[in-house]
């Protein structure tokens, strides 16, 4: 047919649809008649010629269903007929269509939002020029993005392999737009080629660039991000040329960043970005000349037509030449390459492990809910076995009988596919505002895309035609003159069907989901009453920076030491002590190579360990409530005149020294060559953000020979935290008017630790949740099911003396035999999944004996409700009632 054709045709039979049916009645109604006259001329009388040619002419709606599917938009009209009839049935059984549309929308929200965070976290890339071949630097021996600037420096001036090699940390200034009140800002601190590298335009103004730099202090320029813009200076243009302060420094803005652009970490966010020769004006301690401290993360982006291993081999080339000039500042010196956009492999893995992890269960819950809507599908469709047979008998061939069944499935997968997408994206766009750390520009790249309406759009299609599989095979094999014979299917019959699969599984995977809700809920308890070391609870952290406020560092010792004193005076506080830079548990440390003291040669190969070092004042470990094992602790006489000391915690004694019995006393040596005798054993504690660390090395330096401008003052009180917290603020506000003050409590501080564990919890405890709701209905439904089918035989049971146990046996027996089958290969799937917790919650493990025990709790549970109804109901058959009925 022509397309011109076609398009008369099409066009003829919706504007004159009426008028197509009566030819259509007509041309069927005349060839019978003109059979019924050939049979009447043959000797029948009329009635009995009209009755044998409409017989032999046989279904008179089949060819009329022909002839329309032969007309232009044929498909097109059957599409919605099937559509009018697939809503007038689900109208017919509003519980199941209800229940239907609202499981699919849970299960089907729940991937939108998980898939929104893989492909936040893993698919969606930075929005950059060329991205593919910008490239994260690593060691090799740790998989951390971690260089110090001289490094840096002699890395990119020596690489062949790289067009460019850039550098950047994320750090905090106090910001003041010349209202005079400075209040605290996320700043990237980038290399002066950190914007060429990346191929980036300015929205405004202009970027800062490598010529600009000439040492420290050269370059005090700013470039706003174009969120901070928007916020700090409402989107003024005349912004360019204006100077602010940064800890009291002033700095010139010079251009916008473009819209979209936060830096280069996904999870991060900042205000400004300045060049990093201008770190000692943002009151840091300057990193610049120290090549042994590793706090740089390096990127470059690797020239066009050579391969990664070959950059690779570039890198180590040049990192070779490195170890052999600066053999005590760089060991290990050979490198990898990754695409991170999370700060490196070290953080990108677990990440990346657990929200794959949480996709692999999402999925697992919509299989479930497929699993439980095919075995529902095909009981209904057993149900309307009657309907299915008449309209077979009526010439409806099968295919078209499954096409309507398939109809009803797509129909409610699409509407519950809508309904749980509306709600996963209302979920979403507030995740995407929310900060689960306010004193952290941490953020979650979680915003929906058209690549998650698509998988949103794909998923509820594929589950329609998931469940609507369910009784394909029962309407192949449908005999329709045994049912409109018998009134019903063929009996039930003992063997394994697939609605006993489809259940199993649900229950299989139910269990998987419930375990490791579980591992992920108990690695949150013993996280919240763990020992870290610290007692955090009735603890108040005061963050001050003495630098930014213009003192010098002879007068700094002294006001710390008035700050600690006037902090004594408020009344209610029990002990005040002082910790420099941040304290443990917080989100950033510092570490420092330690050498045995018989060591000479002072290369990092040659080192002992790597240990966390904090600088902290006499009092710290009373006010920290970190237990001293042995020796003493600091006092004030422990200064720069008098001979260097520290404390050490059990894993540095054991690791540098054998023992914590031969500590005390004895010296170790720092990279420097400085001896520093041990006076105290501190017990152990966690440290970074991570409590899944491995124990790590600490040491504790004194305050008065270690000193620092950035300051914590710990105070411990019974007080309230609110009323402590106003008097804190006034009493250091008397001392000095214009110093910053920050001050949370200690367990607030520690959100960040505990984040991974309380989101895990969260996530995988909602996740259960879902599979035990789907678990029971799936069961449930299975064994009303099985019973209603069974009535007539528990009857003729209850009749002949059977007891109430035979008669649960009969009527739910099956399905408890396939929930202790699903449960037990669930939860041994469940302890191979729950192992990728390790990495991210606290002591997670699946080997627990009260995750087990609870996990079987939970299974027997999730039976006994399923069954509860259905048991009562078998028990309540009246067999004479019954049999009278049948």
């Amino acid at each position: 047919m022509s397309m011109l054709a076609y398009l008369r045709s099409l066009t003829f039979r919706f504007l004159h649809r009426d008028a197509l049916e009566r030819e259509l009645e007509d041309e069927l109604r005349s060839h019978v008649l003109h059979r019924a006259d050939d049979l009447e001329r043959a000797g029948l009388d009329r009635a009995a010629a009209e009755r044998q040619a409409r017989v032999e002419f046989g279904g008179h709606a089949r060819f009329k269903e022909e002839a329309r599917d032969a007309l232009a938009g044929g498909l097109l009209e059957t599409f919605f007929r099937d559509l009018r009839f697939s809503v007038r049935q689900l109208r017919k059984s509003p519980s199941f269509t209800v229940v239907a549309i609202v499981t699919l929308a849970v299960a089907i929200g729940a991937n939108a939002v998980v898939f929104s965070a893989i492909n936040g976290f893993i698919l969606r890339p930075l929005g950059l020029p060329n991205e593919e071949t910008l490239l994260t630097i690593e060691r090799a021996s740790d998989r951390l993005a971690g260089e110090s600037y001289l490094n840096y420096i002699d890395l990119r001036d020596r690489t062949r392999g790289f067009d460019g090699l850039a550098a950047f940390i994320a750090n905090q200034a106090w910001f003041d737009a010349g209202g005079g009140s400075p209040s605290r800002a996320w700043v990237y601190e980038v290399s002066g080629n950190y914007f060429d590298v990346l191929g980036l335009q300015p929205y405004l103004g202009r970027f800062f660039h490598a010529s600009d730099e000439h040492g420290p202090g050269s370059a005090p320029y700013v470039v706003l991000t174009y969120a901070s813009w928007r916020t700090h200076f409402l989107g003024d243009r005349r912004v360019i040329g204006r100077t602010v302060e940064l800890s009291r420094h002033p700095f010139t803005i010079i251009g916008v960043a473009p819209p979209g652009f936060h830096g280069t970490v996904l999870v991060y966010t900042t205000d400004f970005f300045v060049p990093l020769v201008e770190q000692p004006q943002l009151g840091a301690t300057s990193l610049l000349d120290v090549r042994g401290n590793r706090w740089l993360a390096v990127f470059g982006r690797r020239k066009g037509g050579l391969t990664n291993a070959q950059a690779v081999a570039d890198l180590n080339a040049v990192g070779a030449q490195l170890k052999a000039s600066y053999p005590k500042d760089n060991d290990k010196m050979s490198f990898v390459l990754s695409r991170s956009t999370l700060g490196g492999d070290a953080f990108e893995q677990p990440v990346h492990a657990f929200v794959i992890g949480l996709m692999v269960l999402a999925t697992l819950i919509l299989l479930a809910v497929c699993a439980n809507l095919g075995s529902l599908f095909a009981a209904r469709a057993a149900d309307r076995s009657r309907e299915v047979a008449l309209r077979l008998a009526l010439g409806a061939g099968s295919g078209r009988i499954l096409r309507q069944l398939f109809s009803e499935a797509v129909l409610i997968s699409l509407v519950g596919g809508a309904i749980g997408l509306w709600g996963s994206v209302l979920l979403l766009d507030w995740l995407a505002t929310w900060r689960p750390f306010p004193e952290f520009a941490v953020i979650l790249p979680i915003e929906p895309d058209a690549r998650v309406y698509l998988v949103a759009l794909l998923l509820s299609v594929a589950s329609g035609f998931l469940f609507g599989a369910g009784p394909v095979r029962q309407v192949l094999r449908t005999d329709p003159y045994q049912i409109l014979k018998s009134g019903s299917v063929n009996p039930v019959s003992r063997r394994l069907a697939l609605r006993d699969v489809l259940l199993a599984l649900q229950i299989a995977i139910c269990a998987v989901l419930v375990t490791s809700s579980l591992v992920a809920v108990r690695g949150l308890e013993r996280s919240l009453r763990g020992n870290f070391g610290i007692d955090a609870h009735h603890v108040l952290l005061v963050d001050t920076d003495l630098a930014t406020s213009g003192y010098t560092p002879d007068r700094m010792v002294a006001m710390q030491q008035r700050m600690a004193d006037a902090m004594r005076t408020i009344p209610g506080v029990a002990a005040v002590g002082m910790v420099a830079q941040t304290p443990p548990m917080h989100l950033g440390w510092n570490n420092s190579n330690v050498f045995s003291d018989d060591v000479a040669d002072l290369r990092p190969g040659n080192a002992s360990g790597d240990a966390i070092r904090y600088s902290v004042s006499p009092d710290y470990f009373q006010a920290a409530g970190t237990a001293l094992l042995a020796g003493r602790a600091f006092t004030l006489h422990d200064d720069q005149h008098a001979p260097r000391v520290a404390v050490v915690n059990q894993t540095f004694a054991r690791k540098v020294f054998g023992s914590p019995d031969r500590a005390v006393g004895h010296f170790f040596k720092l990279p420097g060559g400085d001896r520093i005798e041990v006076v105290g054993i501190a017990e152990d504690g966690k440290y970074t953000a991570n409590l899944a660390e491995e124990p790590q090395l600490a040491m504790f330096f004194p305050l008065r020979q270690v000193p620092s401008s950035e300051t914590w003052i710990v105070i411990r009180s019974p007080r309230d935290a609110e009323e402590l917290s106003a008097a804190v603020r006034a009493t250091l506000r008397a001392l000095d008017p214009g110093l910053p003050v920050s001050v949370e409590t200690w367990t607030s501080d520690m959100s960040g630790a505990l984040f991974p564990a309380r989101a895990a919890a969260v996530a995988l405890g909602i996740l259960g949740a879902m599979g035990a709701i789907v678990a029971i209905t799936g069961i449930f439904g299975t064994a009303a099911y099985s019973l209603s089918k069974h009535l007539k035989d528990l009857g003729i049971r209850r009749a002949l003396g059977a007891g109430e146990l035979d008669v649960i046996r009969a009527a739910v027996g099956r399905a408890l035999r396939l929930l202790a089958v699903g449960s037990l290969a669930g939860l041994v799937l469940g302890i191979f999944a729950s192992r990728v917790l390790g990495s991210i919650v606290y002591e997670a493990t699946p080997r627990d004996p009260v995750v087990l025990i609870a996990a079987v709790f939970a299974m027997f549970l999730v039976g006994l409700v399923a069954t509860w109804v259905p048991a009562r109901r078998a028990l309540s058959v009246d067999p004479l009632m019954l049999m009278r009925e049948q």
